[in-house]
């Protein structure tokens, strides 16, 4: 069973005891906000600053890299059993101390004299977001009513799908204008703001459990993530074949295997009850997530170069062109509620998914360099628009599969499906455009000097550096690298959208069923009805 006592501070509610009426809601609603947002800025903030940490700690690419990804694998394998042990202790608590613990570390990593210290600090900011993150979701579908509900995941997931853009965007700004040590400004201003509001504002919930905490799936289920996630990282700048990569992957499967086999096992007393994905609604908002953040990290992992090798353009200017998209998103994401309730769950999460597809198409069919940034604007727009759709009715559908007191495990399981599709995302598509980029610019590399088109083939970014030195043939070799580098975005793109459309019919057969109000009645007094489809 759960408890829900009343916020610190507040005036008796005219709703009865642990009732919260709309200021207090609000309240909480800005205060778990401004805690994601804290934590999702910090995802995506250090990509701006890579070459300054090189350069900082005399750094090799693998060790910015390890800076960078080592907060996303301590995040993403803790979220499930810290989640848990949240509904446990009380998620007020949980998420205070996260809080503390976020931005404790986010000072040191503002202060780190050496990469060793960074890395260390970057791993006490993903153990304090992975105390963080799910709570701020279970706050949400614990405290709202069920018809404020909707409206409240909707500005959470707005949220977490255009806040990594967002808080890009800051951060090169903040990089661009100050020093790469002031982008923990944000994260730290923000966890401030989130611990005043959480103290003033957010009630405490908690489960009273009639059994043992389950430490083994806990285990299983952190080196199964740990695994998984270091091998989608990896991979790609190890090598697939490389031996730490297949030695992760196996110990990864490994572990999954063995988690749901325990979880069988241990039933109701079980951390994750994985026969609950025989249920349609949380089977279909996993996979519409995984896809849904899959396709955006992947996009972004080809944007990014579009925008700065290809059309020339600084880091801040490139994280301003992708706001409009994010922009959409959010706004999409506070709009879906309301279509769910007109159309059904299935409706928006098919139209969403739709629109996501329509726009890679248009990206891929109509991207080159000569039309720069206008000729993706059109595509960017739509997929943003179309995965905001899509986003709320899947938190929606995982939040409501699981009671309650469990509500901690509901929305760390939200949020370790985003992490995995990020990475499997950025793995796959990355993976392709490299491959696609490769291949294009092989036939169109003759006359270039050996030991230059050997560093051209390493990628865009390579070959705009080895331009420098190619003499005459500068023209040509930047001509090549831009013209390749489109073609291995379109078959990147493509994939993208063929696994968006396979998503689009699963969900259009398999999703979960539309529910949406019955037509009002001439009775003003009978009780409100829905009707299934």
């Amino acid at each position: 069973m759960s408890t829900n006592e009343p916020a610190l501070g507040a005036a008796a509610e005219p709703g009865g005891a642990g009732t919260p009426d709309a200021r207090q809601l609000r309240m909480i609603l800005t205060a778990v906000s401004v805690a994601l947002m804290a934590v999702i800025a910090s995802v995506s903030g250090l990509n701006v600053a890579q070459t300054h940490l090189a350069v900082e700690f005399e750094a090799s690419q693998g060790t910015v890299l390890w800076i960078i990804n080592i907060y996303t694998l301590a995040l993403a394998a803790l979220l499930l059993p810290l989640g848990a042990i949240g509904d446990r202790i009380g998620r007020k608590p949980m998420l205070i101390a996260g809080l503390v613990v976020f931005g404790g570390a986010s000072i040191l990593a503002a202060l780190a004299p050496s990469a060793e210290i960074m890395i260390a600090a970057r791993v006490l900011s993903g153990i304090g977001a992975a105390m963080t993150m799910p709570i701020t979701l279970a706050v949400i579908t614990s405290t709202f009513p069920e018809e404020e509900r909707g409206k409240a995941i909707g500005v959470w997931t707005g949220v977490a799908g255009g806040g990594g853009i967002l808080g890009m965007f800051l951060s090169a700004l903040l990089v661009d204008v100050a020093s790469w040590r002031w982008l923990f400004m944000l994260p730290i201003v923000l966890t401030v703001m989130a611990v005043v509001l959480t103290l003033r504002s957010v009630p405490n919930s908690r489960e009273h459990a009639g059994h043992s905490f389950d430490t083994v799936g806990a285990l299983t289920s952190v080196v199964a993530v740990a695994g998984l996630i270091f091998t989608l990282q990896e991979g790609p700048e190890r090598g697939w074949s490389a031996p730490a990569t297949l030695i992760a992957l196996a110990v990864g499967l490994a572990a999954a295997v063995s988690f749901v086999a325990w979880e069988l096992r241990r039933r109701d007393a079980s951390l994750l009850d994985v026969r609950l994905f025989r249920e349609r609604r949380l089977l279909s908002g996993s996979v519409v997530l995984l896809v849904v953040f899959g396709v955006q990290a992947g996009i972004a992992v080809v944007l990014f170069p579009f925008l700065q090798a290809v059309l020339g353009w600084s880091g801040l200017q490139s994280t301003l062109a992708l706001m409009p998209m994010a922009i959409l998103m959010m706004v999409a994401a506070g709009v879906a509620p309301r279509l769910a309730m007109r159309v059904g769950a299935r409706t928006t999460m098919v139209t969403g998914i739709g629109l996501g597809g329509v726009g890679l198409i248009l990206m891929a069919l109509f991207v080159t360099v000569d039309n720069g940034y206008l000729s993706i604007l059109p595509g960017m727009l739509a997929m943003g628009f179309g995965m905001g759709l899509a986003m709320t009715p899947s938190t929606e559908a995982i939040t409501a599969s699981l009671p309650s007191e469990r509500q901690g495990v509901a929305s760390a399981l939200n949020d370790v499906t985003r992490e995995f599709g990020t990475a499997l995302g950025v793995a796959m598509i990355g993976a392709l455009l490299s491959a696609g980029y490769r291949n294009a610019i092989d036939d169109k590399l003759g006359g270039i000097p050996d030991a230059t088109a050997d560093t051209a083939r390493e990628g865009i970014a390579n070959a705009v550096e080895a331009a420098g030195s190619a003499g005459s043939q500068q023209a040509a070799l930047l001509d090549a690298a831009q013209q390749s580098f489109v073609d291995g975005w379109q078959q990147a793109t493509w994939v993208g959208a063929a696994v968006t459309g396979v998503t689009f019919l699963y969900v259009l057969f398999r999703g979960p069923k539309n529910e949406v109000p019955a037509p009002a009645h001439d009775d003003k007094e009978a009780a409100p009805e829905t009707v299934a489809s």
